[in-house]
């Protein structure tokens, strides 16, 4: 299913434990692959940088349960700064869609300091619509979220399932790439979020694996707890 020519794919999250974790793990490893960009067991870092504008759209709209909505991010993976990604997640009711621009790092550094201008010498629409949003509603970077993620793919379905542990927020700086870049853990000791994302249908062998372990799904979102935890710290 598409929607404005972005592909639409369903979303499930989950909370879930230390034990339920290694069940799930050791069954779907038997009818999934490992994602490849995973270089070992543990998987790979993922450190995402988030926008909101001066309305705090981005936080009310998830936690009203907006039925349409969009984040804007930038991402880098073990805080390497060879490939960074400027991307839009989209949701439409039970469906999500995400689109995305690389980055350079020197446009890191201009976004950080609140330069945006040279989107518009971009060709990509997220590059222009990012523009956009800052020179309307001030849209700039507020919290960055980073946890360890497994990956799990599966073609059929095009399914993807993720673990994403030791999730944490930035306590200081937002540069993500900054040596004085900190984090603090915003989940008890060994809980972690479940994500399963595939398109048109989930594969009856994957559903049967999942519903050995599953409790009911949550509205969870990783950057309204950083957000949440980094207000915490604030004030503490």
């Amino acid at each position: 299913m598409k929607y404005d020519g972005n592909t639409l794919r369903h979303e499930l999250k989950y909370y879930i434990n230390e034990s339920v974790y290694h069940t799930l793990r050791n069954r779907l490893k038997i009818i999934i692959n490992a994602d490849s960009n995973m270089k070992s067991d543990e998987g790979y870092l993922v450190t995402s940088l988030y926008f909101d504008d001066i309305y705090k759209s981005a936080m009310s709209e998830k936690i009203s349960g907006s039925r349409f909505r969009k984040k804007f991010r930038i991402r880098s993976y073990e805080r390497n700064d060879s490939l960074i990604k400027l991307e839009c997640k989209s949701k439409f009711d039970e469906y999500i869609s995400k689109v995305s621009a690389n980055l350079s790092k020197v446009e890191y550094d201009l976004i950080l300091a609140g330069n945006y201008d040279f989107l518009f010498t971009r060709n990509e629409n997220i590059c222009k619509e990012l523009l956009a949003y800052n020179k309307i509603k001030l849209l700039k970077p507020v919290v960055a979220v980073e946890y360890q993620r497994e990956a799990f793919i599966l073609k059929e379905g095009n399914v993807r399932i993720t673990f994403d542990k030791d999730i944490s927020a930035s306590t200081g700086t937002l540069d993500m790439f900054d040596e004085s870049f900190a984090t603090s853990k915003v989940l008890p000791e060994k809980i972690m979020v479940l994500e399963i994302k595939y398109d048109d249908y989930l594969p009856s062998k994957v559903q049967s694996i999942l519903k050995t372990a599953m409790t009911e799904k949550c509205a969870i979102s990783k950057y309204v707890m950083c957000r949440e935890n980094k207000r915490r710290l604030k004030y503490r």
